[in-house]
C-alpha cells in the first residue's frame, strides 16, 4: 500500500496518501499487539480493529479507482488480497473466539469454511516469503 500511496497525485499527498500509510501500518500493529497480548478478548480486540484498518484500505482502493488515480487492473488483485486478508483475519479471530471459550486446543478448523483449500493456504505462505499479505 506505500506503493500505492507513492503513485498518487501530489495534492494527495497528506490527504490520502497519508491515510493509506496509517491504515496499513494500523492493521499490522493491531495484529502485533494483540498477539503480544495474553488474553483471548485483548487479542481479539486488536484483531477487530485491525480488520477495521483493512476495511479502510479496501475503501481506499475504491477511492483510487474511482478517482482514476489507478487502473482498474492495478486495483483489482490488490482488493483480492485485501479480502483474502480478511478471511484470514476473520479465521483468527474465530479461533481466538473458540479457544476463550474453552474449545479444543487443536486446530480443528477446516479452511473450506472460507473458500479456501488447504493448498490454497500453503501457496499463500509459501509464495515469495509470504509477501502476497504483506503486498496490500
Amino acid at each position: 500500500m506505500y506503493g500505492v500511496s507513492r503513485r498518487l497525485p501530489s495534492f494527495e499527498k497528506f490527504e490520502l496518501a497519508s491515510q493509506i500509510r496509517r491504515a496499513s501500518v494500523s492493521l499490522t500493529n493491531n495484529i502485533a499487539e494483540g498477539h503480544g497480548r495474553y488474553h483471548y478478548l485483548e487479542q481479539i480486540k486488536f484483531c477487530l480493529q485491525s480488520r477495521g484498518s483493512l476495511e479502510e484500505l479496501i475503501d481506499d482502493l475504491n477511492v483510487c479507482e474511482d478517482e482514476i488515480y489507478l487502473e482498474p487492473v492495478a486495483v483489482a488483485p490488490l482488493k483480492q488480497q485485501g479480502w483474502r486478508v480478511h478471511q484470514l483475519l476473520n479465521g483468527y479471530i474465530r479461533w481466538l473466539r473458540e479457544r476463550k471459550r474453552g474449545a479444543s486446543l487443536g486446530f480443528h478448523e477446516s479452511s473450506q469454511a472460507y473458500g479456501l483449500t488447504d493448498d490454497d493456504l500453503d501457496g499463500m505462505f509459501d509464495s515469495s516469503s509470504g509477501d502476497s499479505a504483506s503486498t496490500l
